[in-house]
């Protein structure tokens, strides 16, 4: 299929209810077409990059989540991604596609450290979220714990005064950690109970932000700690 042929495609799936759920979110210019139906356009695009590519340029929110969906990481470049990032035009964009597709990069770490500093709310956010979904795939072996402690303490200290969306991400990241990797899943632990009830303005919808101390003992009752996924793209 071609790109005009996907974008007619994403047109006719789209449906006002979800257009307008999303658009609560934060979601601009977009048809309002379900994940689920986005993933059976996944391999008409998974061959071809440069059509992903093509799709994420659009602008569209559901071009965008579809290129995400199939893209490879790895074939993309630290420019690439940059590039991405920044056209992320609300949050789930950054923190959802474009980390999932940063984590599984050659550059995951590299971006990670570099994002989480940025001024801009959804870059940051990114970054956190970057850092979490690596977490997620990553081996423990191949993981510095020594930066993560660092992070954790950061998050301790910092997250109350953060920007909205950064302490979503950042509860996410304390999150992750406890439940990804096994050496540090105390500390975790800690600072969850350190940073307690995390306020974030999630508009005029039904999401709630996770009480990672009450996530932490439902993993740990599961025996799911340290337990690692195939990919973090969804």
């Amino acid at each position: 299929m071609t790109l005009t042929e996907i974008m007619q495609e994403l047109e006719a799936l789209g449906t006002e209810q979800t257009k307008k759920t999303l658009m609560r979110h934060g979601a601009t210019d977009l048809f309002g077409v379900k994940i689920g139906d986005l993933k059976k356009l996944v391999k008409y695009v998974k061959k071809d990059q440069q059509l992903a590519l093509n799709l994420y340029a659009t602008g569209n929110s559901d071009a965008m989540y579809l290129a995400g969906l199939a893209v490879a990481p790895k074939k993309m470049t630290k420019e690439q991604l940059q590039t991405w990032v920044e056209a992320a035009t609300w949050y789930s964009t950054a923190e959802c596609v474009v980390a999932s597709i940063a984590a599984e990069s050659n550059y995951a770490m590299e971006l990670a450290r570099e994002w989480i500093q940025s001024e801009s709310e959804n870059i940051a956010g990114a970054g956190w979220s970057t850092y979490t979904n690596y977490l997620s795939v990553t081996p423990d072996d191949e993981i510095d714990f020594v930066e993560i402690a660092k992070l954790l303490s950061l998050v301790g200290e910092t997250i109350h005064t953060e920007r909205n969306r950064v302490r979503y991400t950042m509860n996410g990241f304390v999150i992750g950690v406890g439940t990804f990797t096994i050496p540090l899943h105390g500390d975790a632990r800690a600072v969850a109970e350190k940073i307690g009830v995390v306020k974030v303005d999630v508009g005029n919808t039904s999401c709630k932000v996770p009480f990672a101390p009450s996530y932490l003992d439902k993993v740990e009752a599961m025996g799911r700690i340290g337990y690692k996924k195939k990919t973090c793209i969804c």
